[in-house]
């Protein structure tokens, strides 16, 4: 094996989509030395760089700023936070304006010639945020999948290794400070642009002894057409769906009516679909708004508006849901000193609560948390001095990496498992508590034998973490769907359908052996809406 790498950095961001670049570069600007390492190509991986996305971007006009925070507080359960709502709407806006002014971000113009500034192009917008991430000084580690965190003698945080994969050698960064910045996990569904989306951050922010919140808002599922990976649900609310012989199928809809196809294809049965409710107006801005969305159907052949399609259901689990490492400050400091978390990786319940912000929602919190957990981690680096760059550091991984028992066990082979106790509509989406009892048994079994036995080193390392990382989230969302015994947001039980006051707070969860939950306090904010 080629000799390790080594970097010294302030501020070390892992990651490369959205909350990862809007992170490095205002530590960058906030004076910090930043590193940030990437998965894939920073500026193409992840979901956001493969297709568009609509953001939560409304003009700071009273009016308009409270419809924008009641709209979704019903469907998310009353548990998100109108404070955190309010500062993530400044910042977007602000974020936005910048990507227009200073980042030249060719916006569409309306029939006024004023810009439409409430969507993003994911190619163009991420082309844009290398190039800024870049001109701040940031230096950027591609193909550099980090596999774990290094810890500091005092518990905190110190920096990261990993694996150049380009290169063919492991590498590790000395840091003041570390941002998450991983995405959310789709557990390898093939949904467009997650294969890069495993959760391995959340498994390194729990091996360090950080706590998550939300798991149990997971089974997002979105709608693609039939052997494609485009789930780019919005436009399906013009949709009509129907059945093999042409019948409507009552109750399916694209809002609220997800279950019914689920249950038709868990029957076996096909759905298809016609986008027949659209005029002409609103085809027309569909394409220009989100074009990769129809090139699938013009390969196929097939015209979404007059044709019949069948399709189906991708899991895109955290991606699309809200749960992940918990916030414990305004600057998304974890409950781990040195260590940050944004985008995805982080709970976005503070603006959703309990029901997937989908891509607007998302995209805002990427913008908002990724600048404050970058400014956030600056000043904590800074506060430490250089001498935190001397610091003696402790590997902090162990699933994957380190085994309790003799070596063996694969890596696919455990991804396979998990993925036959997620991916099923019937175990997920449609949740009970006698399904979850019985898919946490199968998971808690997978994770004892991969910490036993499986064990990686070098580009393998990257693999097996990655199947560690999707049996950690699988294990913290059941387990947090067992504790929520009623429907909530997205969390919706078949043998608990009511809405239960008495559980009115959000649900903690972490630990790898033993998997906890607790009732998290509500805010004084929260209480008080």
């Amino acid at each position: 094996m080629s000799a390790q790498q080594e970097f010294a950095a302030d501020v070390l961001v892992v990651g490369g989509g959205p909350a990862a670049t809007w992170a490095a570069l205002d530590a960058a600007r906030a004076g910090a030395d930043v590193v940030l390492a990437d998965k894939g190509y920073c500026g193409t991986s992840g979901s956001t760089a493969a297709g568009g996305t609509g953001v939560w971007y409304v003009d700071p006009e009273p009016a308009l700023r409270e419809a924008a925070m009641a709209s979704r507080e019903a469907l998310g359960g009353h548990l998100a936070d109108r404070r955190w709502m309010a500062r993530v709407l400044d910042q977007t806006y602000a974020a936005m304006n910048e990507l227009a002014e200073s980042g030249r971000y060719p916006f569409p113009t309306g029939p006024d010639g004023r810009q439409l500034r409430t969507g993003l192009q994911g190619p163009e917008y991420m082309r844009r945020m290398r190039i800024r991430v870049r001109r701040a000084g940031v230096r950027i580690l591609d193909h550099s999948p980090v596999t774990e965190l290094l810890t500091a003698a005092d518990g905190s945080v110190a920096g990261a290794a990993g694996q150049r994969r380009q290169a063919g050698h492991p590498f590790l960064v000395r840091a003041g400070a570390v941002v998450l910045a991983t995405g959310g996990c789709a557990f390898l569904s093939k949904a467009l642009g997650t294969n890069t989306n495993t959760g391995d951050g959340v498994l390194y922010a729990a091996e360090v002894g950080a706590e998550l919140s939300g798991m149990e808002f997971s089974n997002a599922y979105g709608i693609a057409p039939e052997h494609t990976s485009v789930t780019k649900t919005a436009f399906y609310s013009y949709a009509s769906f129907s059945t093999g012989d042409g019948a409507v199928l009552e109750g399916a809809a694209s809002q609220g009516g997800r279950s019914v196809i689920a249950r038709s294809l868990l029957a076996g049965e096909k759905v298809y679909c016609r986008l027949d409710r659209a005029d002409e107006a609103a085809r027309r801005a569909m394409r220009l708004a989100q074009p990769n969305f129809f090139l699938t159907f013009d390969r196929l052949g097939i015209d979404p508006f007059t044709d019949r399609f069948a399709v189906t259901l991708l899991a895109e689990g955290t991606v699309r849901g809200t749960g992940g490492i918990r916030i414990a400050g305004d600057d998304c400091r974890t409950t781990v000193p040195g260590l940050y978390a944004a985008g995805d990786a982080a709970t976005r319940e503070e603006i959703c609560g309990g029901f997937t912000g989908g891509g607007s929602h998302n995209a805002a919190w990427a913008m908002s948390s990724g600048t404050w957990a970058g400014r956030g981690a600056a000043g904590y680096a800074r506060a430490l001095g250089p001498g935190a760059r001397r610091r003696v550091l402790a590997p902090a991984g162990r699933a994957g990496l380190r085994p309790t028992a003799a070596p063996g066990g694969d890596a696919r082979e455990i991804v396979a498992a998990v993925q036959r106790q997620v991916l099923p509509y019937d175990k997920n989406y449609l949740r009970h508590g006698d399904g979850l009892t019985g898919a946490l048994g199968v998971l808690d079994d997978t994770w004892a034998r991969l910490r036993a036995g499986l064990r990686a080193t070098g580009a393998d390392a990257v693999r097996a973490r990655q199947a560690a990382a999707l049996t950690a989230n699988a294990r913290w969302m059941y387990r947090s769907a067992l504790a929520r015994t009623e429907s909530r947001g997205m969390a919706r039980r078949l043998d608990h359908p009511g809405q239960d006051p008495a559980q009115h707070h959000r649900i903690a969860s972490g630990g790898l052996d033993e998997v906890w939950t607790r009732p998290l306090a509500r805010t004084a904010t929260e209480a008080a809406a």
